[in-house]
């Protein structure tokens, strides 16, 4: 026997690290176990380092536009392994943040290893024996590999291994156009490469409503990125010169051959469970792999708690802190208090540029849910702040509840610089329950980006006036002339 906990977390990563904290802040015994790095994938693999890359290939594409910014002569040197040591250095300046050594500081006691859970109340780590009386599972998320004849022959990348990379590739194909294949297929070719997107669904961005995808996809064109959507990979193939990504169009009559120097698969991520026999511990999973919990992150187990990547039902850093909350509230102060997760006002951003950020509902979501709206949008070509940085593309558009007084917002999409910036405010209204009406009294200051949020307010407030109150008007004024 090592002691006995209130609470055992798996994982270091943002769920773990956010459960273990709350549990230590109200002087609970708690251990968090991690078999590899603290932070996990979002400081080490995923958020950090990507949005690393992402800022150095944008200052690289804003160098190209120079002379649209009235500069006429621009020297500079490219060197990629210098780009890929700065994203390792903004890893190592955030890692204090996440550490073992802060975290011990707060209470939590940190344990490395790979942990294996015995029964409900037991975790063996090595040769050590630990009793809790709640476990929490955090374990996260990988990507998903898909069966692809031939791949187990070459060295593919992922978003795991992608940032041991020196040389930048030359021709790269991205198998995947979500969130994550669209935002490293704008950097690499930012950056220099030959990117092909080849895509199995119609079209890419599918979680985003169709305008959205479309603005997003003459960009990428308009940038040089091939997209080839339809496109099912089936095979990798080589001869003595080329490897070769084979994939088929949508009915399968037609194959295509893509050469390239790089593959990176990027077709989503799936819940890391394996390795455990969940069956005879009595835990469920869904389909998907991921854990099934109820609305308070219990599993059937109803001391065992799950949050973040490794249960879903979205694979964010702030949702896994989120459910964070929940799970450690949940678990130690069981059956007393029990808080279900709120899940109405989640707010997202993909890093592509222009950025799209969402919260709520979009019209792809409230019409296969059968919710009627009101759509608004506001184009920021329009708007002053985004002339003046050369940045006057992209949109605003808000879905209000169809014929409300007050403008209440059921979601807000936003195409735009800085979009993940300005999606804030939207989700401070729902959130806390004041509409367009009220965005459209706030103060914005001039010139900023945020005045596009108080504009698409104004094109509700137009839909809002009627023709005979403005023709009322019209004749009240009139008199007062005479």
């Amino acid at each position: 026997m090592s002691g006995s906990y209130n609470m055992i977390v798996i994982g270091g990563g943002a769920a773990g690290l956010v459960t273990s904290y709350i549990a230590a802040a109200v002087k609970a015994r708690v251990a968090l176990i991690e078999q590899d790095k603290m932070g996990g994938d979002c400081l080490n693999t995923g958020c950090v380092p990507s949005k690393a890359l992402i800022r150095s290939a944008n200052f690289v594409y804003n160098l190209k536009r120079h002379k649209e910014l009235g500069v006429h002569k621009l020297n500079y040197e490219l060197k990629f392994s210098d780009i890929m040591e700065r994203t390792r250095k903004i890893i190592h300046a955030i890692e204090p943040h996440d550490s073992t050594d802060r975290y011990t500081k707060l209470g939590v006691e940190c344990l490395h290893g790979t942990a294996e859970i015995i029964d409900r109340n037991t975790v063996r780590l090595g040769d050590r024996i630990l009793k809790t009386a709640n476990i929490v599972l955090a374990q996260g998320a990988e990507p998903f590999i898909p069966p692809i004849t031939g791949l187990d022959k070459i060295r593919y990348l992922t978003s795991d291994n992608l940032w041991s990379l020196q040389e930048l590739p030359k021709k790269l194909v991205i198998l995947g156009a979500g969130p994550i294949g669209c935002e490293l297929a704008q950097a690499f070719s930012r950056l220099g490469s030959d990117v092909t997107i080849a895509e199995q669904l119609p079209r890419i961005l599918m979680r985003e409503d169709e305008d959205v995808a479309a603005f997003i996809g003459t960009r990428f064109h308009k940038e040089g990125i091939r997209i080839l959507t339809g496109h099912k990979a089936i095979a990798v193939e080589s001869d003595a010169n080329q490897t070769y990504l084979i994939c088929e169009d949508s009915d399968g009559t037609k194959a295509q051959r893509i050469a390239f120097d790089s593959l990176l698969i990027a077709v989503g991520r799936k819940a890391r469970t394996n390795g455990t026999d969940w069956e005879s511990l009595g835990i469920c999973l869904r389909k998907d792999g991921t854990i099934d919990v109820d609305d308070y992150l219990r599993a059937n187990k109803k001391n065992i708690f799950a949050a973040g990547d490794v249960t879903g039902p979205w694979q964010f850093t702030h949702m896994a802190a989120h459910q964070a909350y929940y799970a450690a509230v949940n678990a130690l102060f069981r059956p007393m208090v029990r808080f279900r997760v709120n899940y109405k006002v989640v707010p997202w951003v993909t890093y592509t540029d222009p950025e799209i950020a969402h919260v709520g509902l979009n019209e792809k979501d409230a019409r296969e849910q059968g919710i009627d709206y009101d759509r608004n949008v506001y184009g920021i070509d329009d708007l002053d702040r985004a002339l003046t940085d050369s940045e006057a593309h992209g949109f605003v558009k808000v879905l209000t509840e169809k014929g409300s007084s007050r403008g209440r917002i059921l979601g807000a999409t936003i195409v735009s610089h800085h979009a993940g910036e300005l999606n804030t405010e939207f989700v401070a209204a729902m959130q806390h329950g004041f509409g367009l009406n009220q965005i459209l009294g706030t103060i914005h200051p001039y010139p900023t980006m945020s005045e596009a949020n108080k504009y698409v307010a104004g094109v509700w407030k137009k839909t809002q006036t009627k023709t005979w109150v403005l023709n009322l008007l019209e004749k009240f004024h009139h008199f007062r002339r005479s």
